[in-house]
């Protein structure tokens, strides 16, 4: 049973980089995509930030929708989805055909990864969960900050469509491997979307969903100008600034390891002290970011941080609303998405406006908000105990 355990959390954590890094790996090759297609690369932008958006849109409804349906079911349907958008995407030489092949499968990516985090905590013991997650988080942070690196490497060394095609190469896998592998998973007890719903009523949702918010942006604010940052302030070579990224995500990787531990052992302690950590780290980044030495040391350290907080983020939400675990999950997956909409754009309008070295205070009040969400949250569990 162990074994095949191990098993299924190996193919929900490919399965979850094939779905993420279809969202973000077109990061890297937008240029690309932008001289394929003939649109300028603020219009190939659309091939993202639409994707986010639709995710944020389907987050808290979808997810709801298809909880009371087999799961194996509704896995491998979202996975043909994913196929068959891939597929249009790699032939198609129509940009708005190609979007609306990003955006329909979009709207099932929160489906998808909402119950393959269900499912992964499902599969052990209660007092395990957290370290199964986090084993599927792993292919969360490969699909978010290994993915990029993989496909440009891909798109420059063969072509734009070999690119493409790792993603729908991606998918297929975890399409035929949840097949075969992964049993049939109906729904024990089905819940009904009232009761569901129900947890929108309760405060200490609502705090745990600010809370991830701006702790999301807290990360993902400062990282989408990461390169920037480097080059701007820190004065590194492109070729440095690619190595940089490549720790930091290999890092971000170990993080998720750390963190299954830390939330085993002692979750709120580990939440409360988190956004400290952080901030005490941008405040340090922000005078050592001249040196080339410090930064870089800084940079592995943030990975790791940025490791454990993507599974703060599922934890706090999730715990928050155990009763409805795919609901949930789909909270906690518009929660960061949104939070990294509000971190970037805030960090955006913080270097027009002041400089790209000051976005760091952009991540410290990010982390400010969330810790008085955090401690306000623990101070109503202590009030309902």
């Amino acid at each position: 049973m162990k074994n095949s355990n191990g098993l299924i959390l190996f193919i929900l954590t490919v399965g979850v980089f094939g779905i993420i890094n279809t969202e973000m790996g077109v990061i890297g090759i937008l240029p690309d995509l932008a001289a394929h297609f003939d649109v300028t690369v603020s219009k190939a932008g659309l091939l993202v930030s639409l994707f986010a958006l639709a995710i944020a849109i389907a987050g808290p409804t979808l997810p709801l929708v298809f909880s009371r349906m087999n799961r194996k079911h509704v896995m491998l349907m979202v996975l043909a989805i994913f196929i068959v958008g891939n597929m249009i995407s790699i032939f198609t030489t129509n940009f708005t055909v190609a979007l609306i092949a990003r955006v329909v499968p979009a709207f099932f990516h929160p489906v998808y990864v909402s119950m393959a985090l269900s499912v992964a905590g499902a599969s052990v013991s209660e007092r395990d969960a957290q370290k199964a997650i986090s084993k599927v988080f792993i292919g969360v942070s490969a699909g978010m900050v290994l993915g990029v690196p993989v496909v440009s490497f891909i798109a420059h060394a063969i072509s734009l469509e070999a690119a493409m095609s790792f993603f729908a190469i991606v998918n297929m896998f975890t399409f035929i491997a949840t097949l075969l592998f992964v049993p049939s998973m109906p729904v024990q007890t089905r819940l009904t979307y009232g009761s569901q719903l129900k947890v929108l009523t309760n405060g200490i949702v609502w705090l745990s969903i600010l809370a991830v918010l701006f702790l999301n942006a807290a990360v993902f604010g400062v990282y989408s100008y990461l390169a920037e940052y480097l080059a701007a302030v820190t004065n590194m070579s492109g070729g440095f600034i690619s190595t940089m990224l490549l720790v930091y995500g290999l890092a971000n990787i170990a993080g998720n390891v750390v963190a299954g531990r830390l939330l085993t052992n002692d979750p709120i302690r580990s939440v409360t002290l988190f956004p400290i950590v952080l901030m005490a780290l941008y405040l340090i980044f922000f005078f050592v970011a001249e040196f080339k030495v410090a930064t870089a040391i800084v940079l592995l350290v943030w990975g790791i941080l940025a490791g454990i907080g993507a599974n703060i983020n599922q934890y706090w939400v999730m715990s928050a609303a155990p009763k409805a675990p795919d609901f949930a999950n789909g909270l906690f997956l518009t929660a960061v998405n949104l939070g990294t909409t509000i971190g970037s754009g805030a960090a955006g309008f913080v270097i027009a406006q002041i400089g790209t070295k000051y976005i760091l205070f952009v991540g410290v009040l990010s982390l400010m908000i969330a810790f008085i969400c955090i401690v306000r949250r623990n101070s109503l569990y202590k009030t309902a105990g």
